[in-house]
């Protein structure tokens, strides 16, 4: 089965081990994705997020860059084994050569300044995806779980939805502009008024990255029902995201393959198998993890089938509806 991830935060950590002084390789490592576990999993692609950390960076834009640079550097070192990708022809053409697929995507939109120019500039770099916000409002928009809703040391993952503020003035241009570029929107983050304002504004399929299914798991951060249905009346994708307080209720907070199965199902009954892929948010979550790294997806791919899903609807999950909407934007 080939794999297709929406969403992982793995070049920040190593950028982190690179500002330690310690050695860091997406060849190998000892993280949830590199490329010897990706092509144990038999992935197709990953995207990698460029995260910055707007409030607690005193110039958060030099975190971006040097997360850039950390990128390119890793695709320099091993570009016999992974390729960027800028347009679907060429995820065609790096799995033809034999080498999997990088896409490179921005985890908070807001770290261009307020400036379209900057946006463009990001696409120039290679930027073919932007979540839009993180958990801190920008100037593009507003997040259902905010950092000012820490509970201790852990989100308050059950805080009220936000349904009343929507896209700024300048949010708006902005995901009209994306549209133009070719440039998939990833409302992952995005509060529910922000959602709907996406959806009001803008024509083409765009994604939830790395976001569940509300129904089954009640956080602020997945997706309510009507949510999904109109991002499924889109022609969008949902990615899965493997973070345990997002799958369950659990005391542990463990990262369990039948709590993936559920939602799975809930988001098949209620909208279709064409709305559902994968945004596992490896190396962005601290949870234990039955699904450890990517080299593991074996064991969502069996537990689905045990389930009763059809080969069919598994690749649909797993590559086929995500590539399809890289497909219509790119």
């Amino acid at each position: 089965m080939r794999v297709v991830d929406m969403h992982c935060d793995t070049i920040l950590e190593l950028l982190s081990r690179d500002l330690k002084g310690k050695e860091a390789s997406l060849y190998s490592n000892d993280l949830s994705i590199d490329l010897e576990k990706m092509k144990k999993g038999n992935y197709l692609l990953q995207n990698f997020a460029l995260f910055t950390d707007q409030k607690e960076l005193a110039i958060p834009e030099q975190q971006t860059m040097r997360l850039y640079d950390e990128y390119c550097t890793q695709m320099d070192k091993y570009a016999d084994c992974i390729a960027p990708v800028y347009t679907f022809c060429d995820i065609e053409k790096n799995d033809k050569e034999g080498k999997l697929s990088s896409l490179l995507t921005l985890e908070n939109g807001g770290v261009c300044f307020n400036d379209l120019a900057m946006l463009r500039n990001y696409y120039r770099m290679g930027v073919r995806m932007i979540a839009l916000t993180w958990n801190y409002e920008n100037g593009i928009g507003y997040p259902n779980l905010s950092m000012k809703d820490m509970n201790g040391n852990r989100p308050n993952y059950k805080r009220s939805v936000d349904t009343e503020r929507g896209l700024t003035e300048f949010g708006i241009s902005y995901v009209k502009e994306m549209e133009r570029l070719g440039m998939i929107i990833d409302v992952s983050h995005l509060n529910d008024a922000g959602f709907y304002d996406v959806l009001k504004y803008t024509t083409k399929p765009f994604v939830a990255s790395h976001s569940n299914a509300r129904s089954v798991c009640n956080v602020a951060r997945n997706m309510s029902d009507d949510m999904i249905l109109q991002l499924a009346k889109r022609g969008g994708v949902m990615g899965l995201n493997f973070c345990g307080s997002f799958l369950a209720d659990r005391d542990d907070h463990k990262s369990c393959v039948e709590d993936m199965v559920k939602h799975i199902l809930y988001i098949k009954d209620l909208a279709g198998i064409d709305v559902i892929g994968l945004g596992t948010d490896f190396d962005g979550i601290s949870c234990p993890l039955e699904i450890e790294n990517a080299s593991m997806m074996n064991l969502l791919e069996e537990a689905l089938y045990k389930a009763g899903l059809t080969q069919e609807e598994v690749e649909k999950i797993f590559y086929k509806n995500v590539l399809r909407v890289y497909k219509e934007v790119l």
